[in-house]
């Protein structure tokens, strides 16, 4: 079952974090590291164990990909899980760094 979610964005210097609240304090989220060519490193992707299975973090990888679309910036996806939605999204492959 998906949840609609409400992704937030926040950056800190060449760091970076879409999150989502879940509920009941819990948190999902994606963090990465801006590079010098304005391309981004996905490094990580957490959702907590009780919320997997509901494409929590498909929609934060599928928001990063909006947003390198539109702000015309690549993807490095470091993250495995990250790596595996690209290889399963051959329409992304424009966007690897």
């Amino acid at each position: 079952m998906a949840i609609a979610l409400d992704i937030q964005h926040t950056t800190n210097g060449k760091h970076g974090r879409y999150s989502a609240e879940l509920g009941e304090g819990a948190e999902a989220e994606m963090t990465y590291l801006r590079r010098p060519d304005q391309s981004i490193i996905i490094t990580h992707t957490g959702v907590p164990r009780e919320f997997e299975g509901r494409g929590i973090a498909l929609q934060l990888v599928k928001r990063a990909v909006a947003d390198a679309r539109a702000g015309n910036f690549k993807i490095m996806p470091q993250c495995p899980y990250v790596a595996v939605q690209f290889r399963r999204h051959p329409d992304w492959d424009d966007l690897l760094a």
